[in-house]
Protein backbone atom coordinates (compact mmCIF):
# COMPACT_ATOMS: atom_id res chain seq x y z
CA UNK A 1 0.00 0.00 0.00
CA UNK A 2 1.27 3.24 -1.00
CA UNK A 3 0.34 6.45 0.45
CA UNK A 4 0.92 10.09 -1.41
CA UNK A 5 -0.02 13.49 0.79
CA UNK A 6 3.12 15.72 -0.29
CA UNK A 7 1.44 18.69 -2.14
CA UNK A 8 -2.14 18.57 -2.91
CA UNK A 9 -3.37 14.96 -4.24
CA UNK A 10 -4.57 12.62 -1.61
CA UNK A 11 -3.63 9.27 -3.44
CA UNK A 12 -3.39 5.65 -1.67
CA UNK A 13 -2.58 2.59 -4.08
CA UNK A 14 -2.13 -1.30 -4.29
CA UNK A 15 1.18 -2.13 -6.08
CA UNK A 16 2.06 -6.04 -6.55
CA UNK A 17 5.48 -6.96 -6.92
CA UNK A 18 6.84 -3.40 -7.53
CA UNK A 19 5.38 -3.54 -11.22
CA UNK A 20 1.85 -4.54 -10.86
CA UNK A 21 -0.25 -1.87 -10.60
CA UNK A 22 -3.50 -2.96 -8.72
CA UNK A 23 -5.30 0.35 -7.95
CA UNK A 24 -4.74 4.13 -7.88
CA UNK A 25 -7.05 6.40 -6.19
CA UNK A 26 -6.29 9.97 -5.80
CA UNK A 27 -8.32 12.98 -4.46
CA UNK A 28 -6.84 16.56 -5.72
CA UNK A 29 -7.57 19.78 -4.14
CA UNK A 30 -6.31 21.64 -6.82
CA UNK A 31 -9.30 23.40 -7.70
CA UNK A 32 -9.76 24.67 -4.31
CA UNK A 33 -6.28 26.84 -4.72
CA UNK A 34 -7.17 27.98 -8.66
CA UNK A 35 -8.40 31.24 -7.01
CA UNK A 36 -5.43 31.68 -4.87
CA UNK A 37 -3.16 31.07 -7.90
CA UNK A 38 -0.94 28.59 -6.03
CA UNK A 39 -1.56 26.20 -3.40
CA UNK A 40 -2.54 27.56 0.05
CA UNK A 41 -0.84 25.22 2.81
CA UNK A 42 -3.25 25.32 5.46
CA UNK A 43 -6.56 24.23 2.33
CA UNK A 44 -4.40 20.87 1.07
CA UNK A 45 -3.81 19.94 4.62
CA UNK A 46 -7.39 20.53 5.18
CA UNK A 47 -8.24 18.77 1.98
CA UNK A 48 -6.07 15.52 2.84
CA UNK A 49 -7.54 15.06 6.49
CA UNK A 50 -11.52 15.16 5.12
CA UNK A 51 -10.32 12.53 2.53
CA UNK A 52 -7.77 10.40 3.07
CA UNK A 53 -9.38 7.34 4.97
CA UNK A 54 -11.91 7.18 1.97
CA UNK A 55 -9.30 7.14 -0.51
CA UNK A 56 -7.47 4.57 1.13
CA UNK A 57 -10.91 2.39 1.24
CA UNK A 58 -11.51 2.64 -2.48
CA UNK A 59 -7.51 1.74 -2.99
CA UNK A 60 -8.25 -1.52 -0.70
CA UNK A 61 -11.59 -1.94 -3.32
CA UNK A 62 -10.50 -1.20 -6.49
CA UNK A 63 -7.51 -3.66 -5.65
CA UNK A 64 -10.00 -6.26 -5.01
CA UNK A 65 -7.91 -7.67 -1.69
CA UNK A 66 -7.98 -6.28 1.83
CA UNK A 67 -5.31 -5.57 4.83
CA UNK A 68 -4.71 -9.00 5.24
CA UNK A 69 -2.98 -9.09 1.46
CA UNK A 70 -1.30 -5.93 2.18
CA UNK A 71 2.46 -7.05 3.00
CA UNK A 72 3.42 -3.69 3.73
CA UNK A 73 2.95 0.24 4.04
CA UNK A 74 5.05 2.78 2.04
CA UNK A 75 4.64 6.44 2.89
CA UNK A 76 6.60 9.85 1.81
CA UNK A 77 7.91 11.66 4.32
CA UNK A 78 9.33 14.16 2.26
CA UNK A 79 9.73 16.66 0.45
CA UNK A 80 6.76 18.33 0.54
CA UNK A 81 4.46 20.67 2.31
CA UNK A 82 4.88 19.97 6.18
CA UNK A 83 0.88 19.92 6.96
CA UNK A 84 0.39 17.66 4.14
CA UNK A 85 2.75 15.08 4.83
CA UNK A 86 1.87 15.36 8.44
CA UNK A 87 -1.83 13.80 7.36
CA UNK A 88 -0.40 10.74 5.60
CA UNK A 89 2.71 9.54 7.67
CA UNK A 90 0.58 10.14 11.05
CA UNK A 91 -2.39 8.04 8.79
CA UNK A 92 1.05 5.08 7.76
CA UNK A 93 1.71 5.09 11.48
CA UNK A 94 -1.90 4.41 12.48
CA UNK A 95 -2.20 1.77 9.95
CA UNK A 96 1.14 -0.01 10.73
CA UNK A 97 0.70 -0.25 13.66
CA UNK A 98 -3.19 -1.29 14.18
CA UNK A 99 -2.82 -3.47 10.92
CA UNK A 100 1.43 -5.07 12.11
CA UNK A 101 2.79 -4.38 8.97
CA UNK A 102 6.30 -2.87 7.95
CA UNK A 103 6.43 0.90 7.50
CA UNK A 104 9.00 2.69 4.81
CA UNK A 105 9.64 6.25 4.80
CA UNK A 106 9.81 7.12 0.84
CA UNK A 107 11.58 9.73 -0.48
CA UNK A 108 9.01 11.69 -3.15
CA UNK A 109 11.50 12.98 -5.48
CA UNK A 110 13.07 9.17 -5.74
CA UNK A 111 9.64 7.67 -6.14
CA UNK A 112 9.14 9.51 -9.30
CA UNK A 113 11.76 7.48 -10.86
CA UNK A 114 9.85 4.13 -9.62
CA UNK A 115 6.44 5.06 -11.29
CA UNK A 116 8.37 3.85 -14.38
CA UNK A 117 9.06 0.08 -13.52
CA UNK A 118 5.01 -0.04 -13.37
CA UNK A 119 4.48 -1.71 -16.38
CA UNK A 120 1.49 -4.22 -15.44
CA UNK A 121 -1.67 -3.79 -14.81
CA UNK A 122 -5.72 -5.46 -14.80
CA UNK A 123 -6.79 -1.71 -15.19
CA UNK A 124 -7.84 -0.87 -18.32
CA UNK A 125 -6.95 2.76 -18.69
CA UNK A 126 -3.17 2.93 -18.35
CA UNK A 127 -0.66 2.84 -21.06
CA UNK A 128 2.30 0.95 -19.45
CA UNK A 129 5.87 1.01 -20.45
CA UNK A 130 6.27 -2.47 -21.92
CA UNK A 131 9.73 -3.07 -19.99
CA UNK A 132 10.86 -1.63 -16.94
CA UNK A 133 13.95 0.71 -17.03
CA UNK A 134 17.78 -0.63 -17.06
CA UNK A 135 20.78 -0.01 -15.42
CA UNK A 136 22.63 2.00 -15.76
CA UNK A 137 19.46 4.57 -15.95
CA UNK A 138 19.73 8.67 -16.52
CA UNK A 139 16.58 10.20 -15.03
CA UNK A 140 15.19 13.59 -15.99
CA UNK A 141 12.72 14.31 -13.50
CA UNK A 142 10.83 17.62 -13.60
CA UNK A 143 7.79 18.57 -11.45
CA UNK A 144 6.47 21.58 -9.67
CA UNK A 145 9.14 22.02 -7.36
CA UNK A 146 12.12 19.89 -8.09
CA UNK A 147 14.33 19.74 -11.00
CA UNK A 148 17.04 17.24 -11.18
CA UNK A 149 18.93 14.63 -13.10
CA UNK A 150 20.17 11.25 -11.46
CA UNK A 151 22.16 9.07 -12.79
CA UNK A 152 21.50 5.22 -11.53
CA UNK A 153 23.46 2.20 -11.57
CA UNK A 154 21.47 0.22 -9.41
CA UNK A 155 18.46 0.58 -6.86
CA UNK A 156 19.64 2.97 -4.41
CA UNK A 157 22.88 3.80 -5.86
CA UNK A 158 22.69 6.91 -7.54
CA UNK A 159 24.59 10.25 -7.95
CA UNK A 160 22.90 13.40 -8.22
CA UNK A 161 24.37 15.38 -11.62
CA UNK A 162 22.94 18.18 -11.41
CA UNK A 163 19.53 20.33 -9.90
CA UNK A 164 17.93 23.51 -10.06
CA UNK A 165 19.53 25.90 -8.44
CA UNK A 166 16.34 28.51 -7.95
CA UNK A 167 12.71 27.77 -9.66
CA UNK A 168 11.91 24.37 -10.32
CA UNK A 169 10.32 23.89 -13.76
CA UNK A 170 6.90 23.58 -12.69
CA UNK A 171 7.10 27.06 -10.31
CA UNK A 172 8.50 29.00 -13.11
CA UNK A 173 5.44 27.53 -15.44
CA UNK A 174 3.11 29.13 -12.36
CA UNK A 175 5.03 33.08 -12.47
CA UNK A 176 5.13 33.01 -15.92
CA UNK A 177 1.28 31.73 -16.32
CA UNK A 178 -0.17 34.43 -13.64
CA UNK A 179 2.20 36.98 -15.93
CA UNK A 180 -0.15 35.92 -18.39
CA UNK A 181 -3.46 36.00 -16.35
CA UNK A 182 -3.76 32.46 -17.30
CA UNK A 183 -5.67 29.30 -14.70
CA UNK A 184 -3.45 27.79 -12.33
CA UNK A 185 -2.12 25.38 -12.66
CA UNK A 186 0.38 27.31 -14.78
CA UNK A 187 2.22 24.31 -16.68
CA UNK A 188 -1.09 22.88 -18.40
CA UNK A 189 -2.47 26.52 -18.97
CA UNK A 190 0.77 27.17 -21.24
CA UNK A 191 0.96 24.23 -23.01
CA UNK A 192 -2.55 25.03 -24.38
CA UNK A 193 -1.85 28.33 -25.54
CA UNK A 194 1.32 27.64 -26.51
CA UNK A 195 0.70 26.22 -30.21
CA UNK A 196 -1.09 29.51 -30.96
CA UNK A 197 2.35 31.40 -30.33
CA UNK A 198 6.07 31.76 -32.38
CA UNK A 199 8.23 30.04 -30.33
CA UNK A 200 10.81 32.57 -31.38
CA UNK A 201 8.72 35.53 -31.20
CA UNK A 202 10.38 36.61 -27.78
CA UNK A 203 14.15 35.45 -27.32
CA UNK A 204 14.64 34.75 -24.13
CA UNK A 205 17.87 33.73 -22.16
CA UNK A 206 19.21 30.28 -21.30
CA UNK A 207 21.28 30.06 -18.23
CA UNK A 208 24.82 29.15 -18.38
CA UNK A 209 26.25 27.72 -15.08
CA UNK A 210 29.44 26.20 -13.85
CA UNK A 211 27.87 22.66 -14.17
CA UNK A 212 26.04 21.54 -17.07
CA UNK A 213 23.86 19.71 -15.30
CA UNK A 214 22.26 22.53 -12.73
CA UNK A 215 19.56 24.54 -14.12
CA UNK A 216 18.09 28.02 -13.28
CA UNK A 217 15.14 29.45 -14.63
CA UNK A 218 14.41 32.47 -12.79
CA UNK A 219 16.58 34.09 -15.87
CA UNK A 220 13.69 33.24 -18.03
CA UNK A 221 11.08 34.07 -15.78
CA UNK A 222 12.02 37.61 -14.97
CA UNK A 223 12.98 38.10 -18.48
CA UNK A 224 9.59 37.01 -19.46
CA UNK A 225 8.10 39.41 -16.96
CA UNK A 226 10.11 42.74 -18.81
CA UNK A 227 9.57 41.70 -22.34
CA UNK A 228 5.85 41.37 -21.44
CA UNK A 229 6.55 45.34 -20.12
CA UNK A 230 7.43 46.29 -23.22
CA UNK A 231 5.31 45.05 -25.56
CA UNK A 232 2.70 47.16 -23.38
CA UNK A 233 4.93 50.13 -23.83
CA UNK A 234 5.86 50.20 -20.10
CA UNK A 235 8.64 50.19 -17.96
CA UNK A 236 9.88 47.97 -15.27
CA UNK A 237 7.71 50.06 -12.74
CA UNK A 238 4.62 48.70 -14.29
CA UNK A 239 3.46 46.49 -11.56
CA UNK A 240 2.64 42.55 -12.71
CA UNK A 241 -0.37 41.95 -11.97
CA UNK A 242 -1.70 44.96 -14.12
CA UNK A 243 0.21 42.95 -17.58
CA UNK A 244 -2.90 40.55 -17.84
CA UNK A 245 -5.47 43.34 -18.87
CA UNK A 246 -2.74 45.07 -21.18
CA UNK A 247 -1.49 42.07 -23.23
CA UNK A 248 -3.45 40.88 -26.41
CA UNK A 249 -4.04 37.40 -26.85
CA UNK A 250 -1.64 37.24 -30.01
CA UNK A 251 1.11 38.59 -27.25
CA UNK A 252 0.47 36.09 -24.79
CA UNK A 253 0.53 33.48 -27.48
CA UNK A 254 4.29 34.57 -28.39
CA UNK A 255 5.00 34.89 -24.92
CA UNK A 256 4.21 31.20 -24.05
CA UNK A 257 5.10 29.95 -26.71
CA UNK A 258 8.92 31.06 -26.46
CA UNK A 259 8.82 30.46 -22.51
CA UNK A 260 8.25 27.05 -23.17
CA UNK A 261 10.40 26.84 -26.08
CA UNK A 262 13.20 27.64 -23.62
CA UNK A 263 12.69 26.04 -20.45
CA UNK A 264 12.54 22.68 -22.47
CA UNK A 265 15.59 23.81 -24.85
CA UNK A 266 17.43 24.12 -21.58
CA UNK A 267 16.39 20.86 -19.57
CA UNK A 268 17.46 19.19 -22.95
CA UNK A 269 20.60 20.48 -23.00
CA UNK A 270 21.34 18.96 -20.11
CA UNK A 271 20.11 15.80 -20.22
CA UNK A 272 21.31 15.50 -24.30
CA UNK A 273 25.18 16.06 -22.22
CA UNK A 274 24.65 13.62 -19.91
CA UNK A 275 23.63 11.14 -22.24
CA UNK A 276 26.33 11.37 -24.34
CA UNK A 277 29.05 11.25 -21.29
CA UNK A 278 27.43 8.21 -18.96
CA UNK A 279 26.12 5.85 -22.11
CA UNK A 280 22.81 4.61 -19.61
CA UNK A 281 21.27 1.51 -20.87
CA UNK A 282 17.90 3.32 -20.02
CA UNK A 283 17.03 7.15 -20.41
CA UNK A 284 13.81 8.11 -18.20
CA UNK A 285 11.48 11.32 -17.44
CA UNK A 286 9.65 11.37 -14.13
CA UNK A 287 7.68 13.84 -12.79
CA UNK A 288 4.58 16.17 -13.78
CA UNK A 289 6.43 18.05 -15.87
CA UNK A 290 7.14 14.58 -17.90
CA UNK A 291 3.39 14.78 -18.69
CA UNK A 292 3.85 18.10 -21.07
CA UNK A 293 3.53 16.50 -24.71
CA UNK A 294 5.35 19.77 -25.60
CA UNK A 295 8.57 17.98 -23.34
CA UNK A 296 7.79 14.49 -25.02
CA UNK A 297 7.60 16.15 -28.62
CA UNK A 298 11.18 18.09 -28.47
CA UNK A 299 12.71 15.14 -26.06
CA UNK A 300 12.04 12.88 -29.84
CA UNK A 301 13.48 15.20 -31.91
CA UNK A 302 17.03 15.96 -29.96
CA UNK A 303 17.36 12.35 -27.77
CA UNK A 304 18.61 9.75 -30.15
CA UNK A 305 18.21 7.28 -27.49
CA UNK A 306 14.97 5.48 -26.22
CA UNK A 307 13.01 7.48 -23.37
CA UNK A 308 10.90 5.77 -21.25
CA UNK A 309 7.87 7.77 -19.56
CA UNK A 310 5.38 6.29 -17.19
CA UNK A 311 1.43 6.63 -18.34
CA UNK A 312 0.44 10.23 -18.33
CA UNK A 313 -1.24 9.50 -14.57
CA UNK A 314 1.48 8.41 -12.73
CA UNK A 315 3.53 11.26 -14.08
CA UNK A 316 1.88 13.55 -11.66
CA UNK A 317 1.88 12.83 -7.60
CA UNK A 318 0.17 9.33 -6.60
CA UNK A 319 0.67 6.39 -4.40
CA UNK A 320 1.43 3.99 -6.75
CA UNK A 321 4.98 5.50 -7.45
CA UNK A 322 5.36 5.32 -3.30
CA UNK A 323 3.99 1.69 -3.13
CA UNK A 324 6.50 1.00 -5.88
CA UNK A 325 9.36 2.13 -4.70
CA UNK A 326 8.21 0.86 -1.44
CA UNK A 327 8.33 -2.57 -2.69
CA UNK A 328 11.96 -2.11 -4.08
CA UNK A 329 13.09 -0.63 -0.77
CA UNK A 330 11.90 -3.80 0.84
CA UNK A 331 13.68 -6.82 -1.41
CA UNK A 332 16.82 -4.15 -1.17
CA UNK A 333 17.02 -4.90 3.00
CA UNK A 334 16.62 -0.70 3.19
CA UNK A 335 15.72 0.19 7.10
CA UNK A 336 11.75 -0.03 7.96
CA UNK A 337 10.93 3.17 9.71
CA UNK A 338 9.41 3.03 13.18
CA UNK A 339 5.74 3.55 13.27
CA UNK A 340 5.67 4.92 17.02
CA UNK A 341 8.64 7.78 16.15
CA UNK A 342 8.51 7.94 12.17
CA UNK A 343 8.48 11.90 11.57
CA UNK A 344 8.12 13.88 8.36
CA UNK A 345 10.89 15.77 6.46
CA UNK A 346 9.73 18.72 4.25
CA UNK A 347 13.58 19.24 3.19
CA UNK A 348 14.10 16.10 2.39
CA UNK A 349 16.64 15.84 -0.74
CA UNK A 350 18.10 12.61 -2.74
Amino acid sequence: MGIETSCDETSAAVVEDGVNLLSNEVSSSVDLHAAYGGVVPEIAARSHLEVITPVIEKALKAAKTDWNDIDAIAVTQGPGLGGSLLIGVLTARMLAIAKNKPLYAVNHVEAHVYANFITESPLKNYKLPPAPPQFPLLALIVSGGHSQIAYFTDHFNYKLLGQTTDDAVGEAYDKVAKILGLPYPGGPSIEKLAPLGDPKAIKLPKARLQSAYDFSFSGPKTAVLRASQRLVGKDFTLPSTELPGLLNESQKADIAASFQFTTIDTLLDALEHAVHEYQPKSVVIAGGVAASSALRDQISKRISSDVQYADMKLCTDNGAMIASLGYFMSKHNQHTADPYSLDIAPNLSM
